[in-house]
C-alpha cells in the first residue's frame, strides 16, 4: 500500500485495524489469565469451598476439579 493510498484510506480502516489489534490483545490477557498457576490455584479453593457448603455435589466437585487441573496442564505443556 502506497503512502497516498494509505493516507486516503486511514479514515476507514485504521479504525478497523485498531480493532483488531485490541481483540488480539484482550485474547492473549484472557488465554494467559486462563492458564495462570495462581488462577487454577484460586479456582481449585473455590470449588472446595463449594463443596464444603453443600452448593455443589461430589460428581460437580469432581468435573470441575478436572477441567482445572486440565488448564493447568495445558499451561505446562505450551
Amino acid at each position: 500500500m502506497g503512502l497516498v493510498t494509505g493516507l486516503l484510506t486511514f479514515p476507514l480502516y485504521g479504525p478497523l485495524r485498531g480493532l483488531v489489534w485490541l481483540a488480539q490483545r484482550i485474547q492473549e490477557q484472557a488465554e494467559t489469565e486462563l492458564h495462570n498457576p495462581a488462577s487454577v490455584r484460586r479456582r481449585l479453593e473455590e470449588i472446595e469451598e463449594a463443596r464444603r457448603a453443600g452448593l455443589i455435589s461430589e460428581e460437580e466437585e469432581r468435573r470441575a476439579v478436572d477441567e482445572a487441573l486440565q488448564r493447568l496442564t495445558a499451561t505446562t505443556r505450551r
